[in-house]
């Protein structure tokens, strides 16, 4: 069969156009919710259309995701380049930070996007290419200012940032803001001069709270 090149490049039909936006709308619910283990047939029936109409749109589960989380990086390269604007650099990184952290407490595929290879998504792999640089030079002007410790490098903030997602999913079903105070611990072990501490937001715990978080970590096979 000949295939028209003026039909494939042809904008897609309003109704069309209309169950496009409503898979990725379903799938972006899906993934903040669920994490990026999902199937297409969830994403179907979320977004009340019929799996070949996802397929028609998206070949396959990777094209989706990358897709959708497209624009969540765009959004991150676009306030790291705002941020690069501050005058004060300590406070402009732990705004980044903040940032990144905030984004996975909200959204679970996010953290596993930032956190997993790239593999299989190339345009959410270019927007980092452009945002990997950024972050580098708001960490280094922190540095430079003599507020970051001097013997911290950017790739410390990896682990970092796995240490805070990981404190998020523990404490989400008690209190799904707490994960601000573990980031606020972290901030503050950054600090060339430890003294300028912060006040702790959120709480401790309490001992039942903690054997909730234990009993729910143990249902996931934790």
């Amino acid at each position: 069969m000949t295939v028209n090149p003026d039909t494939v490049n042809r904008p897609l039909r309003a109704d069309a156009e209309r169950n496009k936006r409503r898979i990725v709308d379903a799938a972006a619910e899906l993934f903040a919710a669920r994490g990026i283990d999902i199937t297409l047939d969830d994403v179907a029936a979320h977004a009340g259309v019929g799996v070949g109409t996802v397929y028609r749109r998206f070949a396959n589960k990777l094209e989706l995701i990358d897709g959708v989380f497209e624009q969540r990086f765009e959004d991150l390269l676009e306030r790291a380049r705002i941020i690069l604007g501050s005058d004060e650099p300590w406070d402009a990184m732990v705004e980044f930070f903040g940032c990144v952290c905030e984004g996975m407490s909200m959204n679970r595929g996010l953290g596993e996007i930032v956190m997993g290879s790239d593999d299989g998504y190339a345009k959410v792999a270019a927007v980092k290419a452009k945002l990997d640089p950024l972050v580098d030079r708001i960490i280094n002007r922190a540095k430079q200012s003599g507020d970051l410790r001097s013997d911290v490098s950017a790739n410390d903030f990896f682990p970092l940032i796995y240490m805070i997602g990981a404190a998020t999913e523990c404490t989400a079903a008690v209190d799904p803001e707490n994960w601000r105070r573990y980031f606020a611990i972290v901030i503050d072990g950054l600090r060339e001069r430890p003294d300028r501490t912060t006040t702790l937001p959120g709480r401790p715990f309490t001992q039942d709270e903690i054997a909730c978080v234990k009993a729910g970590m143990h249902g996931r096979g934790r």
